[in-house]
């Protein structure tokens, strides 16, 4: 199935530059194809060497520890395709968590909890929104700023107690599985939002629209891309998300924590630059996105069996992010120096 990204050019403007997303549902050969070999590769070696690893048990932990990093990858992903970035994901799961704490503490029930906070966070994905698009601030000085500024507020809202006494029809949800096979019920509406969203990147003028915005901005706005708009959305949606994964984070530990999931943003970027998405914008896809988060997960999981420390845990996590940047750009070279001088590079 192809699926043409380039957006339509008027009269009198010099061309746009086509997007680099996925053209064709073809997987050798390509970014999408290479994560999900080494996936299945790992899984093979991991299955047959660590002990335990292969066991029903330990994928339905591995699937939980996935759960909400492929969660908050979706719509970060499709803000990173147009270009730009949010660091402040872990946070406000963090604030979140810190929030429906508090007004569990206070007496509300979980019915109107959950609501309030996935307004709080779209309103925390709208301020990012807004600083990047309406000031004209870069997205990265931005979201690192808010990334200290939500989890800050989650510190003022919660300090450091912890709500641990959530009602157990909710926690043991939040950890239930489908019969005896160990695959938590929370994967099925999990994949329904990744089809979702696969939909919506590959095979919609919307996702064209944001393979052109971080292809060539000026290029998407001569072809009438509302680029601010629709950049402020895809905030809002990812702080709406993120805060979804605070819920789930929260009703999975059963504890509110102002600290809960310091750091998940590296896990979650990494996963996704794993998966083949460019850092500049303009390329990569969603099957690649999630197999760069089982490949995170997968690697992580089976570290903890063999007993290596948690310090080493984030060393490995921070050499995979460092690879998946540095990776695309060597690649680019060698292609560039083998190309013969005069000869244009293949679109």
């Amino acid at each position: 199935m192809a699926v043409d990204t380039a957006p339509a050019t008027p009269a009198g403007q010099a061309p746009a530059q086509r997007p680099q997303g996925p053209s064709r549902l073809r997987l050798l050969g390509t970014g999408d194809g290479v994560i999900t070999f080494v996936l299945v590769a790992f899984l093979l070696v991991a299955g047959f060497t660590v002990e335990g690893f292969a066991s029903s048990r330990n994928t339905g932990f591995l699937l939980l520890d996935v759960v909400v990093i492929m969660l908050i990858a979706l719509p970060l992903t499709l803000v990173i395709v147009t270009g730009e970035i949010d660091l402040s994901v872990a946070s406000t799961v963090g604030l979140t968590s810190a929030v429906m704490g508090q007004l569990w503490f206070s007496g509300l029930p979980l019915e109107l909890i959950i609501p309030i906070c996935l307004l709080l966070g779209a309103f925390l994905g709208a301020v990012n929104g807004f600083l990047v698009t309406r000031l004209g601030l870069p997205s990265l000085a931005v979201t690192i700023g808010t990334l200290a500024l939500y989890r800050g507020l989650a510190f003022v809202v919660l300090g450091d107690r912890a709500v641990a006494d959530f009602p157990r029809s909710w926690t043991g949800w939040a950890l239930s599985s489908i019969g005896t096979t160990g695959i938590p019920v929370v994967v099925v509406p999990l994949l329904v939002l990744v089809v979702l969203t696969g939909v919506v990147l590959h095979a919609t003028p919307i996702g064209r629209s944001l393979y052109a915005m971080g292809n060539s901005e000026d290029a998407a706005r001569f072809s009438g891309i509302g680029v601010e708009r629709t950049k402020f959305w895809l905030f809002v949606v990812t702080g709406a998300v993120a805060a979804l994964g605070g819920i789930y984070w929260t009703l999975r530990y059963g504890s509110a924590r102002a600290d809960n999931a310091q750091g998940l943003e590296l896990q979650v970027i990494a996963a996704i630059l794993l998966g083949g998405v460019s850092i500049f914008g303009g390329s990569g896809g969603l099957v690649g996105v999630i197999a760069g988060a089982l490949l995170l997960g997968s690697l992580r999981n089976a570290l903890q069996l063999v007993n290596v420390p948690s310090d080493v845990l984030n060393i490995v996590t921070g050499v995979l992010l460092i690879i998946a940047v540095v990776t695309p750009q060597v690649a680019a070279a060698v292609r560039g120096r083998r190309r013969p001088r005069g000869r244009p590079a293949a679109p």
